[in-house]
């Protein structure tokens, strides 16, 4: 597992820096056509980023110093069983939408489609090994990426480790700075500081 998990942050750096790459050199196609449909794109990924950060929040409140040795299915983990990858997903395409194009969020789909079910079986491979009978129950009554809002349930109190709790909450605003980010890498574009070899719609 620790040899794919190496992997895995190996293949995402990867994969972020050759997107990087591309996004401060183009721009989008919509801005010499039509500007409102390039308007509406940003505001969608602000949307969905806002989820994202606050979904990831309500996910680390749960299982921030919990993860390694109890299983957790309250809260948003009785929702669906990845709850924190639901997230990053709508965060991703969030961040797809701000570049002002559908070919972005199309990449981060895509890319989520073929990468995340591997690591969402490893991880399940790995709690089932771990909690047994337990995990099954878990399995077969509770989805695996999509939730399902009627198994909602939420215990009257919980306990949070503080620290974590904060580094998770810095991670999850990453998001949000993020758009200010494509916004001045944009307005670079605008001034013509960057290049622009690509116009993607």
């Amino acid at each position: 597992m620790e040899k794919f998990r190496r992997l895995r942050i190996k293949l995402s750096r990867i994969f972020g820096g050759i997107l990087i790459a591309v996004v401060l050199l183009s721009s989008s196609a919509w801005e010499n056509t039509r500007p409102i449909v390039g308007l509406i794109l940003f505001l969608i990924g602000v949307i969905f980023v806002s989820i994202a950060s606050l979904g990831r929040l309500w996910c680390s409140l749960y299982i921030g110093g919990y993860k390694s040795n109890t299983l957790i299915t309250t809260g948003p983990y009785s929702l669906c069983r990845n709850p924190l990858y639901f997230f990053s997903f709508i965060g991703a395409m969030g961040m797809g939408f701000a570049t002002g194009t559908i070919f972005f969020p199309f990449i981060m789909a895509a890319a989520f489609a073929l990468y995340y079910p591997l690591v969402i079986k490893a991880e399940e491979h790995d709690l089932d090994d771990k909690y047994g009978k337990s995990f099954s129950n878990y399995l077969s009554t509770t989805p695996r990426f999509f939730p399902k809002i009627a198994l909602f349930n939420e215990p009257d109190t919980y306990t949070v480790n503080p620290k974590i709790f904060r580094k998770d909450l810095i991670q999850a605003f990453g998001f949000i700075w993020t758009l200010g980010i494509l916004k001045l890498i944009e307005e670079l574009h605008n001034l013509e500081v960057l290049p622009t070899l690509f116009k993607f719609y």
